[in-house]
């Protein structure tokens, strides 16, 4: 029996995660005995120190990713959750929704243990999974039109598998920045796969069924639920160097893909 819902809720630990008591954790999909996870963070502004509202625009658009991650991975005791941050930006070197989302991963590993996790974000959301990805937890990231600067360390990222997924219609955050990560994180270590989402924008509405398939699909499968897609795996095995494969673009995802193998045990120590 698992505790989920669309309600947010969460789990105490027995100690406050982040600064004033912010408990930055917020469980969605919680089985009794989880043997992986998936955190969803959603977007934000580059300054502000403002709390997010009751109602969340950013928030309310990952809504869409919950329930097709959840959808994708049910009763395979993986356990999904998102990250409440305390300001609605990102506001320099204080790298808040980094620093929440770092907690959160604290949190997570408190109450788990070591088990593989997946870091889901978008905008603001994909800068912060990049930023935490260090974690020993974590073994992979999918980056949704991710907010990615020039001065963004990427060494973090080594030895991890990274999906990022852009618009070439965005005008929020630049794909090219995209691209050039993606680069700088491949030389860096991490097995990188970039894929370009033709006619899609930085609100992800245009093509929003793909977005929440291709999104879930790749999840399960960076958990080893399912298997990658042929393009996907080819990518992340080239060498360091090999610039290929960073924009694939991204197909179109059929509501009933193909049958999925039965998946088996995650392991508990990635």
């Amino acid at each position: 029996m698992s505790r989920d819902g669309d309600t947010a809720h969460t789990v105490g630990t027995g100690r406050e995660a982040g600064t004033g008591g912010h408990r930055a954790l917020v469980w969605r999909e919680l089985p009794e005995q989880p043997a992986a996870a998936v955190l969803v963070l959603h977007g934000g502004e580059e300054h502000s120190l403002s709390r997010p509202g009751p109602i969340n625009l950013p928030g309310l658009r990952m809504q869409g990713f919950v329930r097709a991650l959840r959808r994708e991975t049910a009763r395979a005791g993986v356990a999904i959750g998102t990250v409440r941050y305390r300001h609605r930006g990102w506001n320099g070197e204080r790298a808040d929704a980094g620093r929440d989302t770092r907690a959160a991963l604290g949190d997570l590993a408190e109450e788990l243990g070591r088990v593989p996790t997946v870091l889901v974000g978008h905008s603001m959301g994909g800068r912060a999974a990049l930023y935490a990805a260090g974690h020993p937890n974590v073994t992979g990231v999918v980056a949704l039109a991710p907010w990615c600067p020039a001065e963004d360390a990427c060494e973090q990222l080594a030895d991890r598998d990274v999906l990022m997924l852009h618009g070439d219609r965005d005008r929020v955050t630049a794909p090219a920045d995209t691209l050039a990560f993606a680069v700088r994180s491949r030389a860096a270590g991490a097995r990188v796969c970039g894929y370009t989402v033709a006619g899609s924008g930085h609100a992800l509405l245009q093509r929003i069924g793909d977005w929440h398939r291709a999104t879930a699909r790749l999840g399960a499968g960076l958990l080893g639920l399912r298997d990658l897609p042929a393009e996907t795996a080819a990518a992340l095995a080239l060498p360091a160097g090999s610039e290929d494969a960073l924009t694939l673009p991204l197909p179109p995802q059929p509501r009933t893909p193909a049958p999925r193998p039965t998946p088996t045990t995650l392991p508990t120590d990635a």
